[in-house]
């Protein structure tokens, strides 16, 4: 059976004479643990092959569009200055248009720095000095929440250059507060210790030596019978030295279910001696798995929080694998709909009472 289809490693239960099949207290928990880690493993695999379609059609097909639809924009906000003088506007069409162009010059200007005139023109303000005061704003409101001072050098006209600093603040003030943390352990392991902490402490370090040691066995095990400097066969020494690597990759991130399955992918243990791990051994087994779902879960932490922050997903709670595709596809539909709208109104500058009808037909706008 290939590792692809074979099922999971679990303990089976004991048939009693009653027929009631039974499960110890460690060995359900091994079944538990081993159920969270496939779950996760498999969500990660979720995330992986989701994030490379996500990657595939961003490229192709969102940021085209994203491209095409800020060049129809321009051409829109554009076309309308131009006939915005025209003789037969009424003043409420030429506020329309004047909002339409500011509303459309503001998210343009990153792109298009020389759309600032227009906005300026059409808003009757200035655009930096509008983006200096949100930006002093935002800093006032950032030092007041944090309780830092973000310095009168910050560049007042950049909110992203305030957040960074911003994140600065918050970083120093972790590392001061974990360096204090540190003193405060040190000083309280310098002092005199009772015999109850010395005793639990000694009680803890024969615990974790007692789980190297467990998974240590497991990996001498698959070391001696891999060793590919033992093995004359080219293409057999070739095999082992691959599976070898996988062996020590594990050991390397104390991954125990990894090298369990390579030893029964390897037949060096079948189901009868899964099944009869003992009580001692399957909690330290235990408390080695615990941290390896402990791990995937940061892991699983790690790849979302990288996705929303490089695509700026920010929706709250939970983010599944298929949802970041379905999100993708609804934003490329309202592209899609968006430049074909775009085109329509553009294709009414060809006669004025075409675009008084345009005007007409769009929302009015605050």
């Amino acid at each position: 059976m290939t590792k692809a289809h074979r099922p999971p490693i679990s303990i089976t239960p004991k048939q009693h004479a009653d027929d009631s099949p039974t499960l110890s207290k460690g060995q359900r928990a091994f079944n538990a643990l081993i159920r969270q880690i496939e779950n996760r493993r498999k969500r990660l695999a979720d995330w992986e092959a989701a994030t490379v379609r996500f990657q595939s059609r961003y490229a192709s097909e969102f940021l085209p569009l994203e491209r095409t639809c800020a060049e129809l924009q321009t051409h829109l906000v554009r076309s309308l200055d131009q006939v915005y003088e025209h003789d037969g506007f009424t003043k409420a069409e030429r506020r329309k248009i004047s909002a339409l162009i500011v509303e459309l010059t503001t998210d343009l200007i990153d792109e298009d720095p020389s759309l600032k005139a227009l906005y300026n023109k059409y808003s009757g303000t200035d655009f930096d000095r509008e983006a200096a005061l949100q930006a002093a704003a935002m800093k006032a409101r950032l030092e007041a929440a944090l309780g830092v001072d973000l310095g009168d050098d910050t560049d007042v006209d950049s909110e992203e250059a305030l957040l960074q600093r911003a994140r600065a603040h918050i970083e120093q003030r972790a590392e001061k507060k974990a360096a204090a943390a540190n003193k405060r352990e040190a000083r309280r392991a310098a002092r005199k210790k009772s015999p109850k902490q010395l005793a639990a402490e000694a009680r803890e370090e024969d615990e974790q030596a007692q789980i190297s040691l467990s998974i240590r066995e497991v990996y001498r095990k698959l070391a001696s019978a891999l060793h590919p400097d033992r093995e004359t066969d080219p293409q057999e020494r070739e095999r082992k030295t691959r599976l070898m690597q996988r062996v020590n990759e594990a050991y390397d991130k104390n991954n125990l279910l990894q090298l369990l399955e390579l030893q029964l992918a390897l037949e060096h243990i079948d189901q009868r001696s899964i099944n009869h791990i003992s009580e001692a051994r399957l909690t330290h087994y235990n408390q080695i798995l615990k941290d390896q779902v402990r791990e995937l879960d940061r892991q699983i932490h790690r790849v979302e929080t990288t996705f929303r922050h490089t695509y700026g997903y920010q929706r709250f709670g939970a983010l599944p694998p298929d949802a970041i595709l379905q999100k993708l596809d609804i934003d490329i539909a309202a592209l899609r709909q968006n430049v074909h709208n775009i085109v329509q109104d553009l294709a009414a500058f060809d006669d004025f009472k075409d675009v008084r009808r345009m005007l007409k037909s769009r929302p009015a706008l605050d």
